[in-house]
């Protein structure tokens, strides 16, 4: 599984960790949905691999807000997340964000949850945001579908 967030914020750029920032709800999302057996730091993300895990972001570039990047930066990021995904092949990519996804991917009609489309082997789930920012979303809903992912990706059947 490799999770896909949309670009670092600053907290992130600062610190050289994934979804640093405090109150961002990735990690409790990871734990609560049963992912890792507890809920991790961002400076323990080197820890994923472990669980079959891994980290990435579609836009490099480090911003206070995903909606400083423009379409442009959202398409080049995708083509080098399919790069990526090419190179890594895992069984699924797990996007965190359904603008970032629909950009990305030119995908406009996407929604939350599995997508049709494939990067060869590779099936895609699109997650919500677990950006603060992001508060229809609650804690609990994000990671029921966190775990409804997992769920999905290892079935046996899943790929």
């Amino acid at each position: 599984m490799l999770f896909c967030g949309i670009n670092p914020g600053l907290m992130s750029a600062a610190t050289g960790h994934h979804f640093a920032r405090p109150g961002n709800r990735f990690w409790p999302a990871l734990h609560a949905s049963g992912f890792t057996p507890r809920q991790l730091r961002p400076d323990e993300e080197s820890e994923l691999p472990s669980y079959g895990l891994g980290i990435t972001n579609v836009v490099e570039r480090a911003t206070a807000r995903a909606d400083e990047l423009d379409d442009e930066e959202y398409r080049l990021g995708g083509e080098a997340l399919r790069a990526k995904v090419g190179r890594l092949r895992p069984a699924w990519l797990a996007v965190l964000g359904i603008g970032a996804y629909r950009t990305a991917f030119d995908d406009r009609a996407a929604r939350v949850g599995p997508q049709e489309s494939m990067l060869g082997p590779t099936r895609i789930w699109v997650l919500p945001s677990p950006s603060g920012l992001n508060a229809h979303w609650t804690p609990k809903s994000l990671a029921a579908e966190f775990a409804r992912l997992r769920e999905a990706a290892w079935r046996p059947d899943a790929g």
